[in-house]
């Protein structure tokens, strides 16, 4: 059985042919590991780093582009889930608070203190219906929002959760005079503002990249990529249980599985003791397909646009604005730069049609900004960016979409016996999980894993550095000395900034390539050049052109994609990735269709 793409295509075909890659050409070379994980999202590709620091022998394949599925179409945020409360999940908050704490120093490179604003109509609404809603995990009549005696007993106890180890200010309430001073386009009936600390992601495609990148290196061996412990490719998909030439009784201990390269449509067994399905909304679609068939999931689609909006941006005042809308919807404005993320919606998924953010959750989004800011206007032509995931979460039959556990498990299972490959391999599934809590998830899995495997933990990554964390400046003054101390020939201190921004410490890699050889910025955009775009080419395992302004910058998200943009960047990577005239019009016209389709952006001229 043959499993989607990740733009809910059926594989058959395709894009185009390229050369060998490295990373295939090594699994392919040896094809067994003890440990196979399926799925290069957050949590698979966390699960993959810990395993890697173990000393297991793991794999991972994704079948897209890593963190290309719900890990790249989260509202970027890095919290412990205030209103999960509300459903009794205090285990899940106390983790999520906890783990928020040990990003924002493991990971500071990505990871920023969020201020959060909350605005509040009343102050005892929703005193009589929260304790329905915390017993029922359902709506009953016509929502009521929360009041202010409510959201002073929920934050007083985020708080508690955060006293050990705890990085951010404790919460602040405001009557309505100060906070409209304040913040003074709220809504003028506001009776209270409570302002309280998260924190959010605004690069989480690099940040998965960096913790990939963290397991490849804890693997490294001399002898090649095929002697490594621990292995990873993109746009490598599971096609079926076995390959076509295995036979029941010949595979031995674990389990083969064929593999399908996405970009030459190749096939090839693998073998592995022990399975790990990450593989987020689509878990069932994957067990199926290894013959352990499971009913696990009940994913939600989530949508958020990205504005360009001087007036908007202006009006948080560098926070996040966290409310209830008039559904009972818990949703958010917040800055991201200089644009401004605006976010989310909560309702059931088809999986059989894509996730894209339709028209009727726009008119959502622009009704829910008027509802905190009257006097503001938003127009089409101001979003630059939509995205939109499906949520990994558990099967919910009548339970509605909001109340729906964030939590997460793991499920045990092994393929059917006597199917051909099925072999002794157990698959573990990943049931849920959250951008927040992917370390501590990441060490359960590998926990799990690891009693299977009859091994030890060694490491713990509780307060291991993730990647350009590492040594990261701790405040403005230390980043400006390490902009100024890293400028060079060509390169001003915007430029080094941008690349400081990118990759945290690991520029300093970036910069020696740069510096390695004559060098030039694109004439389309002050954020890349041409050896910039050769190193990612060479390192950063890029699959297609979207995938760099999609994953490896933030270039699409800002709406900074041109025509032009398009065939200057196709040109540069046409010979490290060996596309001719006809592959990289191909990937000009896929990136313009993924744009437009994914993600409303419409690119309307192309300059050759």
């Amino acid at each position: 059985m043959g499993l989607k793409d990740s733009f809910g295509h059926s594989g058959a075909t395709p894009a185009h042919s390229t050369g060998p890659r490295a990373a295939v050409q090594g699994l392919r070379n040896r094809p067994h590991a003890k440990v196979l994980i399926i799925g290069g999202g957050i949590n698979g590709v966390g699960t993959f780093r810990d395993l890697a620091l173990q000393g297991v022998d793991v794999a991972l394949v994704e079948r897209g582009d890593y963190c290309q599925g719900a890990s790249g179409a989260s509202s970027h945020m890095i919290h412990g889930g205030i209103r999960y409360l509300e459903n009794g999940e205090f285990r899940l908050v106390r983790e999520s608070v906890v783990e928020r704490n040990r990003l924002l120093r493991i990971a500071p490179h990505y990871v920023k203190p969020l201020q959060t604003t909350i605005p509040i109509f009343s102050t005892f609404s929703g005193v009589l219906s929260a304790p329905l809603r915390f017993l029922t995990h359902k709506q009953h009549g016509k929502p009521k929002e929360r009041g202010a005696f409510l959201i002073k007993l929920g934050l007083s106890m985020y708080d508690s959760f955060s006293r050990d180890g705890g990085s951010v200010p404790r919460h602040q309430f405001r009557g309505r005079k100060r906070a409209l001073a304040e913040l003074p386009q709220l809504h003028p009936g506001i009776k209270y503002a409570a302002t309280y600390f998260d924190a959010s992601v605004h690069n989480p495609e690099r940040l998965t990249l960096d913790v990939l990148q963290d397991g490849e290196k804890a693997g490294q061996v001399s002898g090649g990529p095929e002697s490594s412990t621990a292995r990873a490719s993109n746009y490598l998909a599971l096609h079926s249980l076995g390959g076509a030439a295995t036979k029941p009784g010949t595979t031995g201990s674990g389990t083969t599985v064929q593999l399908r390269d996405e970009l030459t449509g190749e096939l090839f067994d693998f073998t592995a003791d022990v399975i790990v399905n990450t593989t987020g909304a689509w878990v069932d679609l994957t067990n199926e397909a290894m013959g352990a068939a499971s009913a696990f999931m009940g994913g939600t689609k989530g949508s958020h646009i990205v504005l360009d909006h001087p007036g908007l941006l202006e009006a948080c005042h560098g926070r996040e604005i966290f409310f209830e809308h008039t559904d009972g919807r818990i949703v958010l404005i917040y800055p991201m730069g200089d644009r401004v993320l605006v976010g989310t919606t909560d309702v059931l998924a088809d999986m059989s049609k894509d996730a894209v953010c339709t028209e009727e959750e726009i008119e959502y989004f622009f009704d829910l900004i008027g509802h905190v800011f009257p006097d503001i206007t938003v127009q089409r032509d101001q979003i630059v960016y939509t995205f939109s995931g499906v949520r990994p979460l558990p099967r919910h039959d009548a339970t509605q979409p909001g109340f729906v556990s964030r939590d997460y498990r793991i499920e045990r299972r092994t393929p059917a016996t006597g199917a051909p490959g099925a072999g002794t391999a157990v698959v573990l599934s990943l049931v849920g999980g959250k951008w927040t809590t992917f370390r501590a998830l990441a060490e359960h899995m590998a926990n799990d894993v690891l009693a299977e495997l009859g091994m030890e933990r060694k490491v713990s990554t509780a307060k291991l550095a993730i990647g350009g964390g590492a040594g990261f400046p701790e405040d403005d003054a230390g980043i400006q000395k390490w902009i100024k101390a890293h400028m060079g020939a060509g390169r001003d201190a915007d430029r080094t900034a941008v690349l400081l921004t990118r990759y945290g410490t690991r520029a300093d890699d970036v910069i020696r390539y740069l510096d390695a050889g004559p060098d030039r910025l694109l004439r389309s955009t002050r954020e890349l050049s041409v050896r910039e775009l050769e190193f990612m080419a060479r390192n950063e395992q890029i699959g297609h052109l979207i995938d760099v302004l999609v994953r490896r910058t933030s270039l699409a998200f800002r709406g900074l994609v041109t025509g032009e943009l398009l065939v200057e960047v196709a040109d540069v990577l046409s010979a490290p990735l060996g596309w001719d005239a006809a592959a990289k019009a191909d990937e000009i016209q896929r990136a313009r269709e993924v744009l437009e389709r994914f993600h409303g952006v419409q690119i309307h001229s192309l300059v050759a």
